[in-house]
């Protein structure tokens, strides 16, 4: 227990980390106590039950249209400043919501405005997520911190309606969207109060026209398709949130029809799946010690589906009670491992756009799973229907999960040169996520006794490493340094943009490792210490070439 507890003591001890978490407990809360004076409003105003239900379809809707797009900016931009913005707006929004409300403005206006607050908050989440990793000091943090989060999603589900609820039962509709603009913009104080990551752009960079913007905006779905094995983690995911989605609705006719437990029953089960999932961020905070992600993954997926499956076939309601707070804790572990597998195998750049697609893939999912829900039920029946559900779970992982576990193991030869890449003087200060995507672009050459690997005056388009052998290194055809194993060269040409400054030629038979100039850029230069790093070796080496060069 206290190796489990000792991540989430890292993070709340990381001053950057605990004021971010917090936020996102202001922001999730106002967020969800947000549809309880929304949910009344649209009763009364938009024909009872149907008028909730349209609003609630416009703003899922909108999410899942939007999210892709708006997530650019989570990229593009600073996500620190992204957030408050989000936040700010969203708060902007709900206070004009109070004003027509109050002022009996027509139930369209309610419903556009209640788009427009959806539509922005879409860019908050990818937005955290591309932070996070930047905030974390270590992998075991990051995943921690996804534990905490996720902890603190579980428990806003409870508080944020009981605060809406609370504000509603205390005053009218009008002031509790007052209230959860108050929080929305204590969330964007805090996130103010996070420092600025080191690297972190300052300001949004314009967005190409014509096709560079439908690339820029298209960028997460690229991603995903070009990484099958990412792919794999969404297309589980999503499947989890299509029975998720189901479930909400076989909770329902459990409650009423099966188990007769009543109207309260329904909140019972709703309930008893939140504490699981609450009691399960303490055990998610487990996976911060290893690396055994998607192994946990496809663990809670299974969790999930055969506790739904036995939920199907219980007569008891204490034992639904029981296997719904596992399938909860299941839940947690899930979220907890596939954010972070996303986080630390996503390229950077486009990590923003991940997660928005990632948003808008669980909405939809979600929303398809509350459609084909009664549409099982219908066709065999209710216990028969759950139990089918529940078993598309255990059916995905057995088909993927030779795709899943490749997630957590790195080739030995990857391994190696992740190892050798943490040792460079230019690198070391990169995270260990960092390192292993810049590994995965790493090529092995063999060089035979006497080539020319650079040649004094010629472009430069890669970075070395020397693995094995000798090179000698000459400068206007005067001997320097020899460069050993362990040693490296070509980082002045890509990092100044100059012609080669020495000749290097290859003594004994060697092996190299070689980094394109793209993918050593974006690793050197996205991060100010291994920039500022690789700057220093940049400069002494550049003040030896004066009197008596000794380097490339």
């Amino acid at each position: 227990m206290r190796d489990s507890l000792k991540p989430l003591r890292d993070v709340l001890a990381n001053p950057a980390l605990r004021r971010l978490q917090v936020a996102w407990a202001a922001s999730m809360a106002g967020s969800l106590a947000f549809l309880i004076p929304l949910a009344v409003v649209s009763y009364h105003g938009g024909g009872g039950a149907t008028g909730v239900g349209i609003v609630m379809l416009l703003r899922t809707a909108a999410c899942a249209v939007f999210a892709p797009f708006t997530s650019i900016l989570a990229d593009r931009a600073s996500p620190r400043r992204v957030m408050m913005v989000a936040d700010l707006a969203r708060a902007a929004l709900i206070l004009v919501l109070a004003l027509v409300v109050h002022a009996g403005t027509g139930i369209g206006a309610v419903y556009v405005l209640a788009v427009c607050v959806s539509i922005v908050s879409t860019v908050f989440r990818p937005a955290q997520a591309a932070l996070m990793p930047a905030l974390a000091r270590t992998p075991e943090e990051l995943t921690a911190s996804n534990a905490v989060a996720v902890t603190i999603e579980s428990a806003a589900i409870f508080a944020g309606p009981g605060i809406g609820g609370l504000m509603l039962a205390v005053s009218g509709a009008d002031l509790a969207f007052a209230v959860c603009a108050g929080l929305l913009v204590l969330s964007a104080i805090l996130v103010a109060l996070v420092p600025e990551p080191a690297g972190a752009p300052e300001t949004a960079a314009a967005e190409p026209a014509g096709e560079g913007a439908i690339r820029a905006a298209t960028a997460g779905f690229r991603e995903l398709a070009s990484t099958p094995l990412l792919a794999t983690v969404v297309g589980v995911y999503a499947l989890q949130a299509l029975v998720a989605g189901a479930l909400g609705v076989f909770t329902v006719v459990l409650a009423l029809q099966v188990l007769h437990i009543g109207n309260a029953g329904v909140g019972y089960l709703d309930s008893v799946f939140g504490v699981g999932g609450i009691v399960g961020g303490v055990g998610a905070a487990a996976l911060a010690g290893g690396r055994r992600l998607a192994l946990a993954f496809a663990g809670g997926v299974l969790v999930w589906g055969i506790g739904i499956a036995l939920v199907g076939i219980s007569t008891s309601t204490a034992l639904v009670c029981v296997l719904l707070a596992g399938v909860g804790v299941g839940n947690t572990v899930v979220d907890v491992a596939a954010i972070t597998l996303l986080q630390r195998s996503a390229p950077a750049d486009v990590l923003g756009r991940v997660f928005g697609v990632l948003e808008a893939v669980m909405l939809t999912a979600l929303g398809a799973g509350s459609i084909l829900a009664p549409a099982l039920m219908s066709l065999l029946g209710v216990r028969p229907a759950i139990v089918v559900t529940g078993l598309t779970l255990p059916v995905a992982v057995a088909l993927t999960g030779r795709w899943l576990v490749q997630l957590d193991v790195l080739a030995p030869e990857q391994r190696a040169h992740v190892q050798l890449l943490r040792q460079l003087t230019v690198f070391a200060p990169l995270s260990l996520p960092a390192i292993e995507q810049l590994a995965a672009h790493v090529e092995r050459v063999e060089v035979p006794e006497g080539t020319v690997v650079v040649r004094e005056g010629d472009p430069g388009d890669q970075f070395y490493i020397v693995e094995e052998g000798a090179l000698a290194v000459t400068v206007g055809g005067q001997a320097r340094t020899p460069i050993l194993p362990g040693g490296f060269f070509g980082e002045i040409a890509l990092l100044r943009e100059t012609p080669r400054t020495a000749t290097v030629t290859a003594t004994a038979d060697c092996r190299l490792l070689t980094v394109e100039r793209e993918h050593f850029l974006a690793a050197v230069t996205g991060h100010a210490e291994s920039a500022a790093a690789a700057d220093l070796v940049v400069s002494r080496r550049l003040a030896a070439l004066r009197p008596a060069v000794t380097s490339v």
